[in-house]
């Protein structure tokens, strides 16, 4: 699993001393001794995504759940200074970030607030449990928080300060197997891991939980594609672009090619996969018995099993699938089943 970046390569661009200017950072504009915050904002962040993302390391979420904290209190900090409002308190030392996020002025959305929430629970964590397997139970929250702060910093200083500049995706030896992930969350996991879950979400209602912005979710789906299109790419649920691609996450089938048998035709092929004698009348005795369809004249037609049969509005007949055929040729075979079916009563 992989957070969403991986090779960072920062070159400073120092000055000469005869020009008098200040060292600046590649193509942020930014300097050490204006920015030094941001600076520190974006390099903590980075350096919280390549542990996360190194092969060799084991020691990511708690790396990650720091450094991210850290991250994310520059960036506000910076972002109240800015503002005029003081980050230093009474007693010297300046503000936390879950008072940043506490307050009426927070510049981030609900969504942002309740997942570095999550966040500074599982860092306040971290001290005092091992999280050995835990690392991907929370992969969706650390991804949330990774575009969501390459979001703000950009809303709250600017596109150049975007850390997807300077970050490619991650490589690996071993290809993609769907099957693993799928095996993800099915590792047993210390119960303290659990209640940790548990607390982490137990604040939040449905609408909340379900916010991108907190928790990050992906559906994979299987769809034809040529070459030059079988890729992946990544949008912020916010963009306009998301919104297409959450209209595109299912290729349609033509129904003709999932349902391609007529009753007549579906008859044909049990006589002969099944070598007993199977006509349309006990095809029809078939699709009655198992309800894969409601009978002529209902006002819903449509209410199919979609499994073995769909109905056609325009021309207002049923057709059959492959797996229908297989399924009454199963049944039939022993001949206890295939008599029980013959004496069917429509």
């Amino acid at each position: 699993m992989y957070l969403f970046a991986i090779l960072y390569l920062l070159h400073s661009k120092h000055c000469s001393k005869e020009t008098g200017t200040k060292p600046r950072q590649d193509q942020t504009g930014l300097n050490l001794y204006d920015d030094e915050r941001l600076i520190r904002a974006r390099e903590a962040m980075l350096l919280a995504v390549q542990v996360f993302n190194s092969p060799t390391l084991k020691f990511k979420a708690e790396v990650f759940a720091v450094h991210a904290n850290i991250a994310w209190t520059y960036l506000l900090h910076e972002h109240y200074e800015r503002q005029g409002i003081a980050i230093l308190q009474e007693d010297g030392r300046s503000m936390l970030l879950s008072q940043m996020v506490a307050r009426d002025d927070c510049p981030v959305s609900q969504g942002m607030q309740d997942n570095l929430s999550s966040l500074k629970k599982i860092r306040d964590a971290v001290e005092h449990t091992l999280f050995r397997r835990a690392d991907t139970r929370f992969l969706s929250i650390f991804q949330a928080c990774c575009l969501n702060f390459d979001k703000a910093i950009c809303e709250l200083f600017g596109p150049d300060m975007a850390l997807s500049n300077e970050l490619s995706f991650s490589l690996q030896f071993a290809k993609m197997d769907l099957e693993q992930l799928a095996q993800v969350h099915a590792y047993e996991v210390p119960e303290h891991i659990r209640t940790l879950e548990q607390d982490i979400d137990g604040d939040l209602d449905d609408a909340r939980s379900a916010d991108i912005e907190y928790r990050f979710r992906v559906v994979y789906t299987f769809e034809n594609s040529t070459k030059s299109k079988s890729h992946i790419k990544f949008v912020h649920p916010t963009d306009d672009e998301a919104e297409e691609v959450r209209n595109v996450l299912i290729r349609k089938e033509i129904s003709d090619k999932l349902y391609p048998h007529k009753a007549g035709v579906v008859a044909d092929m049990v006589r002969e996969k099944s070598g007993r004698a199977f006509t349309t009348h006990n095809h029809t005795q078939a699709w009655r018995k198992f309800d894969v369809r409601p009978r002529t004249g209902v006002a819903q037609p449509e209410n199919t099993n979609k499994d073995y049969c769909i109905y056609h509005q325009a021309h207002g007949d049923y057709t059959y699938s492959a797996k229908w055929v297989d399924f009454i040729v199963s049944f039939i075979a022993p001949d206890s089943n295939y008599d029980e079916l013959r004496r069917f009563s429509l």
